[in-house]
């Protein structure tokens, strides 16, 4: 049995999800790769407030501490039956991460666990446990001013340029429209298809969110059914949601993220996908910044061959074991 105390809580303190934090941001830049997804350090940036946290409800915290230090981390989504672990890189080989794993399969049986990068330590340690490959994602990652000049893609990063005059951005009152959409749009996806009205809200609390930045074409062509005033109910046909960190046009990569791109099944064939991409890239460079990204179910053949045609190659393979 490995050394250290492993405890398990439903919220975290202000001290233990800086803690989590910190050692996430660590054990990003010794792999290379990111430890946690977006939604879990949203959940642990929520706990920084000490205050309710909606976004972090059924959400299970794994702490594993060697004294006062901590050493491993593990987040567990219940509803989702999904988590994720990392371990510190000096603590690792010492039986760690299993302990991690075991917690996590312990509190929910049907836990999936991701290993973002697709790391030998990661593949290891699930074969260790008897878990398999279930789920691929994969990082797509484009040069933009060499996708745009291979595709095509307009300069211009107005809407109109890529044959999307009717496109506006977000205001707070399209919030339940675009969650309805989102709903539509990723009606199968695991993750995505259940963000709620706290999630959104979380991440519009978050530095690089931007309502700029957020997209919406109406479905003009689409039957809406009426608002207990009388008016029209808002629906939408697709979205477009970048996400650029505050100064990333100045350091690192100098890279933005096409952060979701939705469309309404019912609009499927009308192109969206494509023109919402062009405008993305467009954006993106307007705003300075030098390469792309975007994540993918390697099963989406459809839309992986709407971003290679945009000229996005993969750059990094997550994979979900249960």
């Amino acid at each position: 049995m490995p050394a250290g105390t492993l405890t398990i809580e439903n919220h975290l303190s202000r001290a233990d999800a800086h803690a989590a934090l910190a050692l996430a941001t660590m054990i990003d830049e010794h792999d290379g790769v990111s430890a946690f997804n977006d939604q879990s350090r949203v959940v642990l940036r929520s706990q920084l407030t000490g205050g309710p946290a909606p976004e972090a409800e059924g959400v299970r915290h794994v702490l594993l501490r060697a004294g006062d230090a901590l050493v491993g981390y593990a987040q567990l989504d219940v509803a989702g039956h999904s988590g994720e672990l990392a371990v510190h890189p000096e603590r690792r080989r010492q039986g760690h991460g299993r302990s991690l794993l075991d917690a996590v399969r312990t509190e929910d049986p049907r836990a999936a666990l991701w290993a973002h990068g697709d790391l030998p330590g990661a593949r290891a340690l699930a074969a260790s446990a008897g878990l398999q490959p279930q789920r691929t994602l994969l990082k797509l990652a484009a040069s933009l001013p060499e996708a745009m000049a291979v595709a095509g893609v307009p300069a211009d990063s107005s809407p109109a340029a890529h044959g999307l005059p009717q496109a506006r951005t977000f205001e707070d009152d399209d919030a339940q429209a675009l969650l309805e959409l989102n709903a539509r749009a990723f009606a199968t996806h695991p993750e995505q298809g259940r963000m709620s009205l706290a999630d959104l809200r979380a991440r519009q609390q978050e530095p690089w969110f931007d309502p700029g930045e957020l997209w919406l074409v109406p479905a003009e062509s689409l039957e809406v059914a009426a608002e207990p005033s009388g008016s029209p109910a808002p629906r939408l046909a697709a979205f477009l949601w970048l996400k650029i960190e505050p100064g990333a046009d100045r350091a690192g990569p100098q890279e933005g993220e096409i952060y979701v791109l939705g469309v309404d099944p019912q609009e499927q064939g009308r192109r969206w996908g494509s023109r919402l991409t062009s405008l993305a890239l467009a954006r993106l460079a307007a705003r300075g910044l030098r390469h792309a990204a975007l994540y993918v179910e390697a099963d989406n053949i459809a839309a992986r061959r709407t971003y290679e045609r945009k000229g996005f190659a993969t750059a990094a393979v997550d994979t979900q074991f249960a």
